[in-house]
């Protein structure tokens, strides 16, 4: 096992690759009673269209790693749930736009529950009546999703930025898309990307490391995979001019709802890991330090009853895209849209963007995030989304505290361009 202690905020982690190329990640935490095990594939919503290197490539309905995730708890013998639930854990999935995880938090049994966690993922079962049911119920929950107004705003925006992109699409896909998916579809995504090599394993508690790693090894030695093949995914090309400048959306809303959107183009990323996360950061607190709550614009804007205190914004950077968002309700859309062009844009000259208000900001980040620590569900949930490479969450001190000015004004260069916005709105349909 590799180890590797982060002193200044005294976590060890201990990592290894298994033969099979699981990649396993064990964070003892002396003094806490839950334990947190948490399985993830690289494989979300956005890759519906793959193969492997020199083969041919396939092409899937919409939806259907979202629709995989619920279709792993379901075995022939019965739902995984009440397995972990009989064994005094709780368990959970979700699937973002490149992620499937799979959770388990228990105080006891870790043995059991991390071994179930194991098996049940990678034990598919599909058959055509169980997905033909399931159908309906994803059906439903889409259903549901399609009456909330923040989701169809947030997903307006998207497809604003990303017509041509999967990630324009819900995660759940649409019903018409689900309905197409058939067990086989549901088995060649599940060989392609459940293979352990595509895979991470993170466990983070009140755990032996080596008696942990011995439990882990043995549960994987017993099984038979594929051998480690190069999976390739398929995307559009990436561009400022397919972008979709305005659209609205009549829901059954009391307020006008209005969301900007920004699109980063992938070619203008740093490409090594450690620059991609100083890129990240570096935005985060340019935001904060134009628009945060406690900014003279975001007080001006509001005085000036352009953003109420449902305003709010947030950087996305992630496989494959990376875009931000900025959102309201206001019953002037055209201004705020105006505003928060003319504040990004001229970030150079704002007078809030400082040394002695980045030197602050740094510092309530920093508090930000030492105390999150404290959380194992969040440390659990965010060290997956958090992984750059051989960089980890762990790492957001060190990053944090190395950057100035000039790599805030870097990111920004690369990232806030006039041709990146875009502007999707919700509006009352009387």
């Amino acid at each position: 096992m590799n180890k590797k202690e982060y002193t200044q905020i005294n976590e060890t982690l201990y990592t290894e690759v298994l033969a099979n190329g699981l990649k396993v990640y064990l964070l003892p935490k002396p003094g806490f009673h839950k334990t947190y095990g948490l399985f993830t594939t690289n494989y979300g919503s956005i890759d519906n269209h793959f193969g492997y290197k020199n083969e041919s490539l396939h092409q899937v309905p919409d939806g259907i790693a979202h629709f995989l995730e619920h279709k792993m708890f379901e075995k022939e013998e019965g739902d995984v749930f009440q397995v972990f639930g009989q064994q005094g854990a709780s368990a959970n999935a979700f699937t973002s736009f490149t992620r499937t995880s799979y959770l388990f938090s228990a105080t006891e049994k870790i043995k059991e529950n991390l071994e179930t966690l194991l098996d049940f993922v990678q034990e598919p079962y599909f058959t055509k009546e169980t997905v033909e049911k399931e159908k309906g119920i994803i059906g439903q929950e889409i259903q549901m999703y399609d009456d909330d107004p923040n989701w169809r705003q947030f997903f307006g925006m998207l497809h604003n930025l990303y017509p041509n992109h999967p990630v324009g699409i819900d995660i759940a896909g649409t019903v018409e898309s689900i309905a197409e998916i058939t067990a086989e579809d549901l088995y060649l995504c599940y060989q392609t990307f459940y293979h352990p090599s595509n895979m991470t394993l993170f466990i983070v508690g009140n755990i032996d490391v080596e008696e942990t790693m011995q439990w882990i090894s043995a549960n994987q030695a017993q099984k038979t995979f594929a051998p480690i093949r190069q999976i390739e995914r398929v995307f559009p090309a990436d561009s400022y001019d397919s972008i979709e400048r305005f659209n609205q959306l009549k829901m059954a809303v009391t307020r006008k709802k209005t969301i900007v959107g920004i699109k980063g183009l992938q070619q203008n990323l740093p490409s090594d890991a450690k620059e991609k996360m100083i890129f990240r950061s570096a935005l985060h607190l340019l935001f904060q330090m134009l628009l945060g709550n406690t900014s003279a614009n975001f007080l001006r804007l509001y005085n000036e009853e352009v953003i109420d205190d449902t305003f709010g914004f947030e950087f996305n950077l992630d496989r494959a895209f990376h875009f931000a968002d900025f959102s309201t309700d206001t019953e002037n859309p055209d201004q705020f849209e105006k505003e928060i062009q003319t504040i990004l844009l001229n970030y150079r000259n704002d007078p809030e963007v400082n040394e002695t208000n980045l030197a602050l900001l740094k510092k309530k980040t920093l508090g930000k995030y030492f105390q999150s620590l404290n959380s194992l569900e969040h440390i659990a949930n965010q060290f997956t989304q958090d992984l750059f490479g051989e960089y980890t969450l762990f790492d957001m001190p060190e990053i944090i505290q190395s950057l100035t000015l000039a790599d805030l004004y870097q990111a920004a260069e690369r990232f806030i361009v006039p041709e990146a916005f875009s502007r999707f709105d919700v509006v009352p349909n009387v």
